[in-house]
């Protein structure tokens, strides 16, 4: 079985960033196609898997745990199962990245900050 999505078809509602469930297309991995502005990402947040970044263009900021750590085009990040982290674009242009999650459905549970 071959099947294929177009980005644009998988925008979430209102934003340039695409969400590919696995499940809805015959793959066992997920992923987010981020396109964000500077200072914007998700807050807090982990998964019961791990899931891997592809920066494409622009630069990010990873806080991972008590970790934090930039990242640029090029750069992969891997973040552990059940770690808690967010991303930030930084720097002047539009993040662009493929954050992978290695489920067929993405499951994310949000940590409330204090």
């Amino acid at each position: 079985m071959i099947t294929v999505a177009e980005r644009r078809g998988l925008l979430l509602p209102g934003s340039p960033t695409a969400k590919f469930v696995g499940a809805e297309h015959g793959a066992d991995v997920s992923f987010f196609w981020v396109d964000t502005a500077p200072g914007k990402g998700p807050d807090l947040h982990w998964q019961p898997y791990t899931e891997t970044w592809v920066v494409l263009s622009g630069q990010v900021r990873i806080d991972a745990d008590d970790e934090t750590l930039s990242a640029e085009a090029g750069s992969i990040v891997t973040v552990g199962a059940e770690t808690v982290h967010r991303f930030r674009s930084i720097g002047t242009e539009n993040l662009r990245m493929v954050c992978i999650h290695a489920s067929p459905e993405i499951i994310q549970d949000f940590v409330e900050e204090d």
